[in-house]
């Protein structure tokens, strides 16, 4: 889509003239996760049909009867901060939906209750859940977005090195560099609707609490992938994190979708704005291509 639909410009004005000041002045971890957890119902449309059960450490969501031996491992994302199984349940939904394959969300700790490396931890223990209860590589998809994207090439790697390869890997918008050293963090730092530049290395700090940012699990930019799957990366033109998507793209050979006008992270409106449903379509053709080439 080249000309941004109403409802686009109306959600990118919304978000440039109340949200993102807002976000600049939110005071602790603790009241931007309580904001985000009242605000999460408004933002996400619940699929009908819709069913979570608890599995290990994450919730099992479907929609409908999923496809047999087809996994996604999803980890949220909510600059560490935000974020829960129960505020990503609905977007987790419409992604089994259209997917047509079983979503686990991943339950990971914010940085508030426990800093760097209990996510990634956390992250692991997920996948090795699945692997433990008869799943193989091959038969999941590795997707998250924004913080949840950095978990995911984290994820990556690890089991990579492990000879573990899964179907493929879908990321919207990754934060994949928390040395903050991509390009765009500065030339798009006005032009990004959402994000909150000056309020990045604050979020660096708390969820690193002293670690490197270089660590590969820290910053999956400069892990290794060693034979790495498919990998389909979607983020917006005017993002500041466009540039940890690029090269994110570049370091795995991955597919970097870049779209004009959209929002870090607009996929999560699907069902309700054109263009999230548009990307979601395509994000959702790649898994499915991605699980039948797997299989062969």
């Amino acid at each position: 889509m080249t000309t941004p639909s109403i409802r686009l410009r109306l959600l990118t004005f919304g978000m440039l003239w109340l949200v993102k000041p807002k976000l600049k002045r939110t005071g602790t971890p603790e009241k931007a996760n309580r904001s985000f957890e009242r605000a999460a119902p408004f933002l996400f449309s619940k699929p009908k049909g819709l069913e979570v059960t608890q599995d290990g450490p994450s919730s099992r969501i479907t929609v409908g009867t999923p496809i047999a031996n087809r996994a996604i491992l999803f980890l949220h994302g909510g600059a560490f901060v935000t974020g829960s199984q129960r505020s990503y349940r609905a977007f987790a939904g419409r992604l089994a939906k259209r997917t047509k394959a079983a979503v686990f969300l991943v339950n990971y700790p914010v940085l508030q209750d426990a800093p760097f490396p209990a996510a990634p931890i956390a992250a692991l223990k997920a996948w090795d859940h699945l692997i433990a209860n008869g799943r193989k590589p091959h038969q999941i998809v590795i997707a998250g977005d924004s913080a949840g994207g950095n978990l995911v090439f984290g994820l990556l790697s690890t089991v990579l090195a492990r000879n573990e390869r899964p179907a493929a890997v879908l990321a919207f918008s990754p934060w994949a560099d928390l040395t903050l050293s991509g390009e765009t963090i500065t030339t798009n730092q006005e032009k990004d609707p959402l994000i909150p530049v000056s309020r990045m290395q604050e979020a660096v700090d708390l969820y690193l609490n002293g670690a490197d940012a270089k660590h590969p699990l820290a910053s999956p930019l400069f892990a290794d992938f060693q034979n790495p799957p498919p990998v389909l990366i979607q983020v917006g033109k005017d993002e500041a994190l466009r540039s940890d998507s690029e090269r994110m793209g570049k370091a795995t050979g991955g597919t970097v979708d870049i779209w004009p006008h959209v929002p870090h992270v607009w996929q999560i409106f699907d069902g309700r704005l054109p263009e999230a449903n548009a990307a979601m379509r395509k994000a959702a053709a790649f898994v499915q291509s991605s699980f039948e080439s797997a299989k062969r």
